[in-house]
């Protein structure tokens, strides 16, 4: 049986305020053409199809869109909820749409988790469970997990998955499986745009509770990365951040034989535009050729001026028009290896962490009477705290 692996389409998100709809409606075609090019017998979906809870008009049409080129097609859809995505919102219709292939999971309940979409081909059938993502906190008591974790979770889910597939084989012989499960998974790596899961507990799961199933296709990670034979990322077909500007983006296109075997293949997604990340004084940046491919880029630029230059972004854009985030590191400056904010202010009052802003901003000390001022208006502002004023 072949298959499309993706995940992570965030319809309706941007990049810093850059509008990427097309960008997203160009993927979502490629992938209907892939579909039929590569006479698929499934695409599935493993999670976050919207960026949020209440996505926008035109990320609700463009799935539409997608979902009805599929359904054209004739080819099965399997779609499960992510952490971004509003679990109830998009599972309306869920049988009615199943009608047409389109088969939406994305209840906690036990006994969803553990009915299956059953495909079949020329070696028989093929049992496609999705797991949604499943917070802790809220789906504990439902699957009788032993503690509020992630691990314990998606383990009591899995059990249920091994006994309805086990009961299967007992009925009708070999069944092959795959399951759908959008969660963060031992020897993963992390980019920025991933929004924390680790409300629930510890935020990683080990790969072993995966075990028992020919291939699990998951979601939630941006890079796309095996983290065994049967236990895969897609990642997300665009790039969300910078974090992501090294990241080949590609689907899975999986084969999965007679007995089970794997056989997983990247197939590249379009790239609407390239993300480029460039360090360095400002007329290094507006002169030299080294930078020259980054012209046509989104551009993600730190300068390091000693001295914050005039107008640096309008600057900027005259060569790199696409420029969309700007920082400032300029040398010399003072760095006493620690990278978290957090470790920088611990142990320090109110007035020292405003002093070190100050600092950190400007790339120099306050002055005297600065620090006086500053100061100050911090004790002023704690004794208001205080209710002493």
């Amino acid at each position: 049986m072949r298959f499309l692996h993706t995940s992570d389409w965030h319809l309706g998100r941007s990049l810093h305020r850059e509008n990427l709809l097309p960008a997203q409606r160009a993927f979502l075609r490629h992938l209907v053409q892939t579909a039929q090019a590569e006479q698929v017998d499934a695409v599935l979906v493993a999670g976050d199809v919207y960026d949020r809870a209440v996505p926008s008009l035109g990320a609700v049409e463009l799935f539409d869109e997608a979902l009805h080129a599929l359904a054209a097609l004739g080819v099965p859809v399997v779609l499960i909820s992510g952490n971004h995505d509003s679990a109830q919102r998009l599972g309306v219709g869920a049988g009615l749409v199943a009608r047409a292939g389109v088969h939406l999971r994305t209840a906690p309940e036990p006994e969803a988790l553990a009915e299956p979409v059953v495909l079949r081909d020329a070696h028989g059938e093929v049992a496609v469970y999705g797991l949604p993502y499943l917070e802790p906190a809220l789906v504990r008591r439902r699957l009788g997990a032993e503690e509020v974790s992630h691990t314990a979770v998606l383990s009591a889910a899995m059990d249920a998955v091994r006994d309805d597939l086990a009961a299967r084989r007992a009925e009708g012989g070999d069944v092959r499986s795959i399951v759908l499960a959008h969660a963060f998974v031992i020897g993963g790596e992390s980019s920025d745009s991933e929004r924390d899961i680790a409300v629930g507990g510890v935020p990683s799961v080990p790969a072993s509770v995966f075990e028992g199933v020919d291939y699990a296709a998951l979601g939630h990670l941006h890079g796309c990365q095996t983290i065994n034979e049967r236990v895969r990322y897609s990642g997300s077909p665009l790039a969300y951040s910078f974090s992501e500007a090294e990241q080949r983006k590609t689907m899975w296109l999986v084969e999965l034989g007679p007995s089970g075997e794997v056989d997983a293949r990247r197939l590249d997604c379009p790239v609407p535009r390239g993300l480029a990340r460039i360090r360095g004084e400002l007329d290094e940046l507006l002169t030299e050729d080294a930078h020259a491919a980054a012209e046509g880029c989104w551009v993600q630029a730190t300068l390091t001026d000693a001295a914050r230059p005039p107008q640096a972004m309008e600057r900027l854009r005259v060569r790199f028009p696409h420029t969309l985030q700007l920082s400032f590191e300029p040398q010399g400056r003072e760095d006493d290896g620690l990278h978290s904010y957090g470790a920088r202010v611990r142990g320090h009052d109110d007035g020292a962490v405003a002093l070190g802003f100050v600092r950190h901003v400007r790339g120099a000390a306050a002055t005297a009477a600065e620090s006086t001022l500053l100061v100050e208006a911090v004790e002023a502002a704690a004794r208001v705290v205080g209710g002493e004023i």
